[in-house]
């Protein structure tokens, strides 16, 4: 599956643009982990680009989340690994054992926080949003409170301290800002 076909399923299966946003943003950040760790840049992008497919249908089964996405990703034929990462992504107990895996688990939060970092800047933009104070809204527990701590913190189990991870995440998200409308 190519980056435009993948979007395109995006936008058959999803209609709340902020979702879609929050699909794009992901997916940039995976690209821009799979730079810094030398991995398949496309793949990475894909996964974070469908981890969310199935979201509209199972956000009143939160405990189905995930699993009927990956269900949907493993009969379209995509690879093993991106089907495996998309579904323990999930609050569940599938266990997170690769990096693709463990990269998708801590970045979806990420993207959220950032987002919201934005929304406060005068100019509602990504461009003003700088590491420092993305760190320090990470340390505010009220604000954002979706984007769960522990969740981003768990960029440390695959070798990346918190700032290095959030000053990835950021850069990836910059580069597509205008596709976010940020």
């Amino acid at each position: 599956m190519t980056g435009d076909e993948a979007l395109a399923l995006v936008k058959e299966k999803v209609q709340d643009q902020n979702l879609v946003n929050h699909m794009l943003a992901t997916a940039a950040i995976m690209r821009g982990l799979a730079r810094r760790f030398g991995e398949d840049e496309e793949k990475w992008y894909l996964t974070g680009l469908l981890h969310d497919i199935d979201y509209e249908v199972t956000k009143d089964d939160p405990d189905r989340h995930s699993i009927v996405g990956a269900e949907w990703l493993e009969e379209m034929g995509l690879d093993g690994d991106l089907v495996q990462a998309v579904r323990a992504h999930g609050l569940h107990d599938i266990p997170r054992v690769t990096l693709l895996d463990k990269a998708l688990y801590a970045t979806d939060p990420l993207s959220g926080l950032i987002t919201a970092t934005a929304y406060m800047m005068p100019s509602r933009t990504l461009a003003e949003v700088q590491v420092k104070s993305l760190k320090k809204k990470f340390k505010d527990k009220a604000f954002a409170r979706g984007a769960n701590r522990e969740q981003i913190r768990t960029c440390e189990e695959f070798g990346l301290p918190l700032e290095e991870f959030i000053e990835i995440a950021l850069k990836a998200m910059q580069e597509i800002a205008p596709s976010l409308g940020l």
